[in-house]
């Protein structure tokens, strides 16, 4: 068969093409695609309003955020609210905590669905292993003794919150915040992972380094000992409110 240059330039770009399309096909196959959804889940003595600054951010970077708000009475019942936001997530997604919710994310993160952990000066327990006692291996942040409690819950009180919980946010807005804090459970510590999300996924950590509700000293030994991609942020245990710029952009890191 003849085949005229006009037909063998036609063939060759049609090859060509279909080569890159192919070579491009094989590269997502190799790469995955990034993560554009993000779940993220607040800890004690907060609500999901404290992700509002963030949640602005990743969205004006075209993620789509959902925010999980949780009844603070017990770690199952987080793990089951925020299981059944991941089951709303169209693809790959980025879990993320703060405080407390470090114990949701490591147990309700080995869903399929979860690419990636952050970690915002939050718990980050090893399967089985019970945190308080981790804890206790380290000097007791200045937060615990303003826990007060009444008829099985408990909240911050106002000194305590505004010194040691949100000390670097302004008065006005702190004092907002505690207001609107959520009391607990005294069911909730009790509680134990039995399974760790972040030894199978990667794992990124904020540490904050005035923080008086844990003590930076073990947001460091979790995050070493995690392996997690950790950056340090001057910050009160409010890091997400009072430095959202840096807090997205670690959770921008983490979709990959």
């Amino acid at each position: 068969m003849m085949i005229n240059r006009r037909t063998f330039s036609t063939a060759l770009v049609t090859g060509v093409a279909t080569g890159l399309l192919a070579g491009s096909h094989k590269t997502q196959a190799q790469t995955g695609p990034k993560a554009r959804n993000v779940v993220l889940v607040h800890g004690a003595y907060a609500d999901g309003s404290c992700w509002s600054e963030v949640v602005g951010i990743l969205q004006q970077a075209a993620f789509r955020a959902t925010v999980v708000q949780h009844p603070l009475t017990t770690l199952e019942a987080g793990v089951d609210a925020t299981r059944r936001a991941i089951a709303l997530q169209d693809g790959p997604t980025i879990l993320v905590a703060h405080s407390f919710a470090g114990m949701i994310i490591t147990e309700a993160g080995m869903d399929p669905k979860v690419s990636s952990l952050v970690y915002v000066a939050a718990r980050a327990p090893d399967a089985g292993e019970d945190y308080t006692a981790l804890a206790k291996t380290f000097a007791a942040p200045p937060a615990s003794a303003g826990l007060v409690w009444s008829e099985g819950y408990g909240k911050l009180s106002e000194e305590a919150f505004l010194r040691d919980f949100a000390g670097d946010i302004a008065h006005e807005k702190a004092r907002i915040l505690y207001a609107v804090q959520g009391p607990i459970s005294d069911k909730l510590f009790t509680g134990k992972t039995m399974q760790a999300a972040w030894r199978s996924k990667p794992s990124w950590y904020a540490v904050s380094t005035e923080d008086r509700t844990i003590n930076p000293d073990l947001e460091r030994f979790m995050a070493k000992r995690m392996n997690a991609k950790t950056i340090e942020v001057k910050a009160s245990h409010l890091s997400l409110i009072s430095h959202p710029h840096e807090i997205a952009q670690l959770i921008s890191q983490a979709a990959g």
